[in-house]
């Protein structure tokens, strides 16, 4: 399980991959926290030279999630509500397969038991 500490250390290793291609400094600018784990909103941190902070394209937030480590990169061409829900229903689906799954083996391993009876 991720901390939130851990999971800001991955995504600042994301986001120094783009480092390279642009000539201000990048990091995290806010963080919220999210049931599963946390989105992190990044861009420039400083001013540029005309006084206001440089914008970046495809700099959509990551997700994380602080369970199965996930990191993803949200799009932003959809709003981040949005995708926040679609990962949580994600969760709910992956959640449901795990029980089914389980119980299935549960039956399998129950009716294997009575016939070696």
């Amino acid at each position: 399980m991720l901390t939130e500490e851990d999971a800001r250390r991955l995504v600042l290793a994301e986001v120094e991959v783009v480092t390279g291609s642009v000539e201000f400094e990048l990091g995290i600018l806010r963080v919220e926290d999210l049931p599963f784990g946390w989105i992190f909103y990044w861009g420039a941190v400083r001013d540029g030279e005309n006084g206001r902070r440089p914008r970046l394209g495809g700099n959509g937030p990551f997700l994380v999630d602080r369970e199965n480590e996930r990191l993803i990169r949200t799009a932003t061409c959809a709003p981040v509500s949005r995708q926040i829900a679609d990962y949580a229903r994600r969760l709910r689906r992956e959640a449901h397969a795990r029980n089914t799954a389980a119980k299935r083996a549960a039956r399998q391993h129950d009716a294997e038991a009575a016939a070696s009876d």
